[in-house]
């Protein structure tokens, strides 16, 4: 299969899940907002976005594994990038809460970490240009 034709498929695939992702979203605050629902019901309501998150994981992992050796070398770089950042930042933010910082909400490490491996994997494509 050729690169075009694999992020034509990862895109597709992103894409839909990104869009049952926001729909799942908007459905489950609105229901534990407004719905009266015993705690247990209202914790699986509460984690249903994650389901189509794993669908976006999924494709980002077939792309990897469909992609030539450039693309993965560039992916590999970035990710790689992306965790380190991210574990500095997250390590050094966590020293700033010791003087009385807020907390930093943990459901932002996961975009944080895509953000910075968006930029690693731009800033990579370049320089393998």
């Amino acid at each position: 299969m050729k690169q075009n034709q694999i992020m034509k498929r990862y895109m597709n695939e992103f894409t839909l899940s990104m869009i049952a992702y926001v729909a799942i979203l908007l459905a489950s605050v609105y229901a534990i907002q407004n719905i009266l629902m015993a705690q247990p019901l209202k914790i699986i309501v509460a984690v249903l976005p994650v389901i189509p998150v794993a669908f976006v994981l999924i494709a980002v992992m077939r792309l990897l594994k469909d992609s030539d050796e450039l693309q993965q070398r560039m992916h590999l770089l970035a990710i790689t990038s992306s965790a380190v950042l991210t574990g500095f930042i997250t390590f050094t933010y966590g020293f700033l809460e010791n003087l009385g910082f807020p907390p930093f909400p943990t459901i932002w490490v996961l975009p944080m970490m895509l953000a910075l491996w968006g930029l690693g994997l731009g800033y990579f494509s370049r320089r393998y240009q």
